[in-house]
């Protein structure tokens, strides 16, 4: 039977991904638009996000946020091309994004030695194996093959490299230990449900001493450049950003911040996502034909689930285009790179009560999609 209920949001994407319940274009705070960024204004807004990030995230003291060009990934390419050469590289990778850092490091900057400590997508490399003697690289969540890293335990405290983060998918979803973090980057567009082409760079101080103290031997394009005279750019980290921002993407992001701030804080953000990902590990409990392509639950992220099926591949596409056409869940096929299967967007900006409506369908679709054509 087909379900009776449909989510009142299809919107089960991993990036961009569904804004927050509530929300209205017309509701933001325009005032900056059509203006300067470097209008006290737009220097106002930029400077808010930046202080209330740190603000809400609980960032530790002496800890810089800024707002920087092309999304999580400029924000992870001017950490690796600032920071990376004076200290072997150890780079963990399981899915696409981490292996693309692997790949800048190894093929564009060329950094020598790099330790490779790979996995294959649903699990993770050997944590206890990391040497922190070494810069560190990796994902705290790999967005396209649902596996995330399940806490810092294995980040040692007395570490001499520095720990560079792509949390993209994981910051404002799950519990990050900040001080033994160095560099993390993040975008809007994930868990906050934001838009697009704007990243965040959050430094430590042992970052801020790396800049420097260490100029790279390869030339820096000038939207990388965050020293100047051996010094930090301060107003990098105050909202003048290097290049020219959308203030209309400022205002949605301050509006999804007021939106955290108003659940309570980050704490009930991920309270949001770590009740999605129940409803999905309860449906994955009672079916045989679904599984989870984390193969440790405690590995598991519960912001890109990712899951695979006993289909086909023409079945699974089938099944993904029944649930669209029904415009009961969009675009939730694999990512590219990643095994066949599906990935459902469980962040904080995902109604419960909307993954619960999905799950029947979920049903409805594999019945549909493994029936005799």
């Amino acid at each position: 039977m087909q379900p009776q209920y449909k989510p009142k949001s299809p919107n089960f994407s991993s990036g961009p991904c569904a804004k927050r319940p509530g929300y209205n274009v017309t509701s933001l705070a325009l005032s900056a638009l059509g203006r300067s960024h470097r209008s006290a204004i737009g220097k106002a807004a930029l400077q808010r996000c930046c202080e209330e990030t740190a603000e809400l995230l609980g960032l530790p003291e002496g800890y810089r946020v800024g707002v920087v060009p092309a999304s999580d990934t400029g924000a992870m390419e001017m950490a690796l091309w600032s920071m990376l050469g004076p200290r072997p590289v150890d780079v963990l990778h399981w899915e696409s994004f981490g292996s693309g850092w692997h790949t800048d490091i190894v093929k564009q900057l060329k950094v020598d030695p790099v330790r490779s400590m790979q996995a294959e997508y649903g699990e993770l490399p050997p944590l206890h194996e990391v040497d922190f003697q070494h810069d560190v690289v990796f994902t705290w969540n790999g967005t396209t093959s649902g596996v995330k890293v399940p806490d810092g335990k294995w980040i040692a405290d007395d570490r001499q490299g520095l720990t560079i983060c792509d949390a993209t998918s994981a910051v404002f979803a799950m519990e990050l230990p900040w001080k033994k973090l160095d560099v993390v980057t993040f975008s809007w567009q994930k868990v906050l449900g934001g838009e697009g082409a704007h990243g965040m760079l959050i430094l430590s101080p042992r970052a801020v001493e790396r800049l420097e103290s260490y100029t790279p031997a390869w030339p820096l394009p000038k939207i990388f450049r965050m020293t100047k005279g051996g010094k930090l750019i301060e107003g990098l980290f105050r909202g003048e950003t290097i290049n020219t921002p959308s203030m209309l993407c400022v205002a949605d992001y301050l509006d999804a911040l007021s939106w955290v701030r108003g659940l309570g804080g980050v704490s009930a953000a991920i309270d949001r996502s770590v009740a999605n990902m129940a409803v999905v590990e309860n449906f994955v409990d009672q079916h045989e034909w679904i599984d989870f392509l984390a193969k440790e639950p405690a590995q598991r992220s519960n912001t890109s689930i990712c899951l695979t099926l006993k289909t086909d591949p023409d079945q699974t596409k089938r099944f993904i285009k029944l649930l669209a056409d029904e415009e009961v869940a969009f675009d939730i096929g694999a990512y590219r790179d990643a095994p066949d299967g599906i990935r459902i967007w469980g962040g904080a900006t995902v109604e419960t009560s909307d993954m619960e409506a999905l799950m029947p369908w979920l049903q409805w679709a594999y019945q549909k999609a493994t029936q005799s054509q």
